[in-house]
């Protein structure tokens, strides 16, 4: 328990110390590769926002084309359905159309299931596209923050 009384208010003032020291600009003469990378990450910033943007206005498409390739399957199941009813009390010809029948009703539903994949990989671009650009956003801070500490610097 003495160990750990010890060692707590070391290894905190180790860790606090440790982010003092990860500043990787702390001179005026590092202003120059500063504001490169700040550059380079404000237009890093820009582009994912752009591409970001893009895909949320897309997915309302991707959406609509779900919801028509859906009720398209469940429209093409209820026909083959009734056609299949009609095959078991008719003859080789109804048999053939309800044949045909199924076999729409099955590329609906792979359709259906297909524009649900896109809906889902479009939501996943998404949350990726956005969690690269909090993380960008959080980089520039801390760029932003060094900027600051060396413009405090006493001349």
């Amino acid at each position: 328990m003495k160990k750990l009384q010890f060692f707590l208010p070391a290894i905190l003032l180790v860790m606090s110390a440790t982010s003092a020291f990860s500043q990787k600009y702390k001179t005026a003469a590092d202003t120059v590769k500063l504001n490169k990378e700040y550059v380079k990450l404000s237009n890093e910033i820009a582009e994912l926002t752009s591409k970001l943007t893009v895909a949320q206005n897309n997915l309302p498409g991707y959406h609509t084309k779900a919801a028509a390739a859906t009720s398209e399957a469940q429209s093409t199941a209820g026909q083959s359905s009734e056609q299949a009813s009609k095959a078991t009390s008719g003859d080789l010809g109804e048999a053939k159309r309800a044949k045909k029948k199924a076999n729409k009703a099955y590329n609906s539903a792979k359709d259906s299931r297909s524009a649900d994949s896109d809906v889902k990989k479009q939501n996943k671009k998404i949350a990726k596209l956005s969690e690269q650009l909090q993380k960008k956003q959080e980089k520039l801070r801390e760029l932003e923050s060094m900027r600051q500490a060396i413009r405090s610097l006493p001349q």
